[in-house]
């Protein structure tokens, strides 16, 4: 698994109060239990399609993490 986090989602994600780092991100892909979900809104939708679930890091900090699962085994996050 490798995750693609694009400048501009590195700054939103910086910007958070508190701020969402890439280790809690993989923190919560780890811990995660549970199905994933698709979101089906028209704006939202992509192709491959989002998906998205809410975990907690190490520190027990929760999370929605939403993400586009590439054919190449790459992750790409959309938010979180």
């Amino acid at each position: 698994m490798r995750l693609l986090i694009s400048q501009k989602v590195r700054l939103k994600l910086a910007s958070k109060v508190p701020p969402v780092t890439e280790s809690e991100i993989i923190e919560c892909f780890s811990n995660r239990d549970g199905y994933l979900l698709e979101d089906t809104r028209e704006d939202h939708k992509s192709d491959p399609p989002t998906q998205w679930f809410i975990a907690e890091t190490d520190y027990g900090k929760k999370l929605k993490i939403v993400f586009i699962y590439k054919e190449n085994s790459e992750i790409a996050i959309r938010t979180a």
